[in-house]
């Protein structure tokens, strides 16, 4: 189990990143608390009005989930929850949402949050041009 402090200390790195490696997609980044303030996601605001929530939790468990219903009627998340009927992907539990809920499919997104977020923004910048 990951401290919750190492957990914060690791979105507001990713935050970094985000900020200085994507000036040109990335408008804002805002950490997002509870009502005790303990961190609960970061929230990367795109320049096409969508957004990017990363969610990293003590357990290891995470979400990087790119918000984009509202402008193209999808969605796309890398994630790791350990849901039963994703069992015959290969990386199980790592799975991505490609487009909406229902469209699986296997995610070799690395375990390293900065490297993930890297890999996975760098994919948005490509696809915020088409969409």
């Amino acid at each position: 189990m990951t401290p919750p402090l190492v957990v914060d200390e690791e979105l507001r790195q990713i935050m970094g990143v985000a900020l200085g490696e994507y000036p040109g997609i990335i408008l804002d980044a805002r950490l997002h608390t509870t009502e005790t303030g303990a961190i609960q996601k970061l929230r990367l605001h795109i320049v096409d009005g969508s957004f990017l929530d990363v969610w990293l939790s003590t357990s290891g468990r995470y979400s990087y989930h790119w918000e984009h219903r509202h402008i193209s009627g999808r969605l796309y998340r890398h994630d790791n929850a350990p849901h039963e009927k994703r069992r015959r992907l290969k990386t199980y539990p790592k799975h991505f949402h490609n487009g909406s809920g229902d469209n699986v499919e296997e995610s070799d997104l690395p375990d390293s949050p900065k490297a993930a977020v890297r890999i996975f923004l760098s994919w948005i910048m490509s696809r915020i041009w088409v969409e």
